[in-house]
C-alpha cells in the first residue's frame, strides 16, 4: 500500500480580519442554517453542563434603558 502525504497549509491572518470573515460567512448563510447551528451549539453546552438538555427553557426579555 502506498503512503499519502498531506501537505500543512497555513495562512496568518490577523484576529480583525478573522472576526470580519466569521461574521460574513454567518450574515451570507440562511436563517434557517444559522437557528440550526445555534441550536446544536446550544445542546452541545447544556450536554456538556449539565449532562442533559432541558425539557423546558423559561422566556425572559431585559430591556436596557440607555437614558440612565
Amino acid at each position: 500500500m502506498k503512503k499519502r502525504k498531506m501537505a500543512m497549509v497555513a495562512s496568518q491572518v490577523k484576529i480583525d480580519e478573522e472576526d470580519l470573515r466569521d461574521i460574513q460567512f454567518w450574515l451570507d448563510r440562511p436563517a434557517s442554517e444559522r437557528i440550526a447551528e445555534v441550536t446544536r451549539l446550544r445542546r452541545a453546552y447544556y450536554g456538556w453542563l449539565l449532562g442533559t438538555y432541558p425539557q423546558h427553557m423559561e422566556k425572559t426579555v431585559t430591556q436596557r434603558n440607555d437614558d440612565i
